[in-house]
This record gives structure tokens, sequence and C-alpha cells, in this order.
């Protein structure tokens, strides 16, 4: 029996010395750049866009097994909360799992 496994994953952050969206997305580039190249994973900015101090940033993963797939994200939100320009003020995840039939 096989599965597919994926997950979507919402990171709030503050970005508290922002002073523009110039400033935000120098911020923030690094960090969807990073998770993009780094753990090869679907990334956008999805909310607080014209905001200079908020970002929400979502990731999606898909995996062939439930631990490899847990492994990832648990590196993914290392990476993001250990970034130095930016605050993580909360984290939402979804996850689905399909059985091939």
């Amino acid at each position: 029996m096989d599965f597919v496994h994926a997950w979507a994953v919402r990171y709030d952050l503050h970005i508290p010395e922002s002073r523009s969206l110039k400033a935000k997305r120098a911020a923030v580039r690094p960090i969807v750049d990073g998770l993009r190249h780094r753990f090869r994973v679907s990334v956008a900015e999805v909310d607080h866009l014209d905001q200079w101090q908020r970002v929400a940033v979502a990731v999606a993963l898909v995996a062939q097994s439930d631990r490899h797939g847990r492994e990832v994200l648990d590196a993914i939100g290392r990476f993001v909360q250990t970034r130095p320009d930016v605050e993580v003020v909360g984290v939402q995840t979804a996850a689905l799992e399909l059985e091939d039939a």
C-alpha cells in the first residue's frame, strides 16, 4: 500500500527592524530563497504584502514517507526560527495523507 504525504505550513513573521517595504523584502528574500534551494519546497509570501513589519510565508511539501516529511518540516522550522532579522509569531500546519487505491 503506497501513501503520499503532503503538508502546508504557514509562518507568520514579524520584522521589527523594517521601516519600508524594501527593507522587508531584504529580510524575507533570504528566507524564501533559502527554503526553495535548500529544501526543494514550494514557498510563497501569502499575506501582509503591504505591511512593513509583517509577512506570512507558506511552504508546501510532498514526501513519500511520513518520517522523511516530518524530518524536513523540522529542519524547515529550525531554518525559519534561527533567521536573525525576523521573529516567528505564529505557525499553522496542515497535513494530508493519500492512499493509493
